[in-house]
């Protein structure tokens, strides 16, 4: 595997507690040129966060000259996710208010999804992105399996990353 196929820098971003522009502005300010959703629904229901929604997203960063790329093999089960409902519904906090993922979530994600996921194969696929951004909604990153994902490039890649 070459080297230059490593990305420079690894990033993630939350849209909860952005605006469309504090959101848009963070990743050129960054300088992102392929942007990674790993949602599995890629929707937000109601209008504070519809910029997020797949289409208008796509079209904001298009006119951005970002890349973007729907990576449905990195987003949680829905298992999975019912796994984080339920600690979070046992600590009284909401998904948009969480500053942590659970360690059953943990578990699971790492086990079913990033021991699965070929990041190699992704690797290759990068084909000279210099700044990659990791996509899913939760504000804080490490509410958010975008979190452990960008933990597992680092270690993997030895690259840096950047929670914007």
């Amino acid at each position: 595997m070459s080297e230059a196929a490593t990305p420079e820098r690894v990033l993630t971003i939350g849209a909860y507690g952005k605006s469309a522009s504090s959101f848009f502005d963070a990743l050129t300010r960054a300088g992102v040129d392929l942007f990674c959703d790993i949602r599995q629904r890629r929707g937000v229901r109601g209008s504070e966060y519809s910029f997020v929604n797949s289409k208008r997203l796509q079209t904001k960063l298009s006119e951005l000259g970002i890349a973007y790329r729907h990576l449905p093999e990195l987003a949680p089960s829905t298992e999975i996710r019912e796994c984080q409902y339920a600690a979070d519904e046992a600590q009284g906090v909401s998904k948009r208010a969480r500053l942590e993922l659970g360690s059953t979530f943990k578990e699971l994600y790492t086990r079913n999804v990033l021991d699965q996921f070929d990041n190699g194969a992704f690797r290759s696929s990068l084909r000279g992105a210099r700044r990659v951004a990791f996509f899913c909604v939760e504000g804080a990153p490490g509410a958010c399996h975008r979190s452990l994902v960008s933990e597992r490039l680092h270690i993997e890649w030895g690259v840096q990353v950047e929670h914007l």
